[in-house]
């Protein structure tokens, strides 16, 4: 085999209160096509998202990740190169789209170097790429993942199935926000009730995701220690979650990642009703905004096909 397409999904991290340790995946996605050729080099095709400043060059993460994991096999084989990709998923928006390029490179140089690593091996090469498995590990793994990164390396993690009748609702608007400019400005040190604070809620979120509690939920969708200080970088964010603070069917709503999409979570609501009231607020700020409502049970069909697994 020469040639493989892979499909990756958009991913949403935090969720909330699970800042740097949730992360789910989301019905929106990349498909990249890797092609071993018989001239040397790299070549590179893109449409969609991207298009316009992405390069064939090894500091571009979908050919980086592909020779890590290349590398590792065929010691270093030189080889010629064609990616192929088709980008539906937004750059600069707290939508994983960084991680899609690791993930498809690892799966690509996995399955065309004679696909010896299995899916926890995979992760732990993507982690390492992008310094946390916050977004990789739902991106290799679909559904809504816990992990952690060790002071080993290693990648601990575990999956939670996504109860069937809440909905996930993706808000994208029209503007970026680089993770840099995200992470600048928190704090390096935060009070240790806050800590607690978010502790408590986490907790909470997945005991409520583990008996499929509404109530519950909606009360631990609270967070301390990142969407207070991000919500001066995202125009619209704090009216969007006032909003949606008081609708009984709305369990929460977070900023996606470190934004500026956000992420709505209902049960039983007019999903429509969502779109109006982000479109509304954002809008009225000369934002426009794009609306994609995702399926977990959809992302599960597609990894499985796309991504040919070694258990």
């Amino acid at each position: 085999m020469n040639k493989v397409s892979i499909r990756v999904p958009a991913t949403s991290a935090n969720c909330g209160s699970g800042f740097d340790t949730l992360g789910l995946a989301c019905t929106l996605y990349n498909e990249v096509t890797y092609e071993i050729t018989s001239t040397r080099g790299f070549q590179l095709e893109v449409t969609g998202e991207g298009a316009e400043y992405l390069k064939p060059c090894g500091r571009n993460l979908a050919f980086a990740s592909f020779f890590r994991v290349w590398n590792e096999v065929t010691d270093r084989e030189r080889i010629g190169l064609k990616i192929t990709m088709h980008n539906r998923i937004p750059m600069s928006r707290g939508l994983g789209s960084s991680s899609s390029a690791i993930v498809a490179g690892i799966f690509a140089g996995n399955i065309l170097s004679g696909n010896r690593f299995n899916d926890d091996e995979l992760l732990g090469f993507a982690t390492e790429i992008e310094g946390h498995p916050d977004n990789v590990a739902p991106a290799i793994l679909g559904g809504l993942v816990l992990s952690s990164q060790e002071d080993d390396g290693s990648v601990s993690y575990f999956k939670m199935n996504w109860p069937e009748d809440w909905d996930l609702t993706v808000c994208i608007p029209d503007f970026e926000l680089s993770t840099e400019i995200a992470r600048s400005v928190l704090p390096k040190e935060v009070p240790m009730q806050d800590a607690i604070y978010n502790t408590k809620h986490l907790a909470m979120m997945l005991q409520a995701i583990s008996e499929e509690n509404p109530k519950l939920m909606k009360a631990s969708m609270k967070d301390r220690l990142h969407q207070p200080y991000r919500e001066k970088l995202v125009p619209g964010m704090h009216e969007i979650m006032e909003a949606f603070k008081h609708e009984d069917g709305v369990l929460g709503c977070v900023l996606s990642g470190a934004g500026p999409s956000m992420l709505v979570i209902s049960h039983k609501y007019d999903v429509d009703k969502i779109k109006s009231i982000v479109k509304d607020i954002w809008e009225s700020q000369n934002i426009n905004v794009d609306v994609e409502i995702s399926n977990l049970w959809e992302i599960e069909q597609i990894l499985q096909k796309f991504y040919k697994r070694k258990k």
